[in-house]
């Protein structure tokens, strides 16, 4: 028994200080990333900006077409002029900031086009290919995961 706990605290220390060294540099989470949320498949590109924070835009949506055949539309977007974006160039995220202290992303908002809203988003690395994100409003919210495509 003893040597189970040891290796567990071993093995949990080392996931733990793998997971902080993939924080430690802003850069690290520019990537292509797969997720699936509400039922719907993604893939999502964060891409540095100019001014050194980031942006997340959906590149590719599993069902991007309605049943007429016509690509679907970010309807919900509470911005008017952005109702007509096709539903697979949507911007979830920009103006992310990384934070060198706390050694995660944060300082803005994370749109969901299933909802149309935004809330307050931190993003974190979990391992080196899964990036947490954890969206709230009024301290309510919601965990998602990002899997880094290879």
């Amino acid at each position: 028994m003893k040597k189970f706990i040891l290796f567990f605290t071993c093995a949990l220390f080392a996931i733990t200080t793998f997971a902080q060294g993939i924080n430690d540099n802003g850069d690290n989470i520019v990537g292509d990333y797969y997720t699936e949320y509400g039922g719907s498949k993604n893939k999502i590109r964060v891409t540095k900006n100019n001014n050194g924070n980031y942006k997340a835009q959906v590149f590719w949506v599993e069902k991007a077409y309605d049943k007429e055949g016509n690509k679907i539309k970010d309807k919900k977007n509470p911005d008017k002029n952005l109702r007509n974006i096709d539903i697979d160039k949507v911007v979830l995220v920009d103006g992310l900031i990384y934070d060198n202290e706390s050694k995660s992303w944060g300082g803005t908002k994370i749109y969901d086009p299933s909802k149309g809203i935004k809330v307050t988003v931190y993003a974190q690395f979990v391992s080196k290919d899964k990036l947490k994100l954890r969206g709230s409003i009024l301290g309510i919210g919601a965990t998602l995961y990002w899997e880094r495509i290879k």
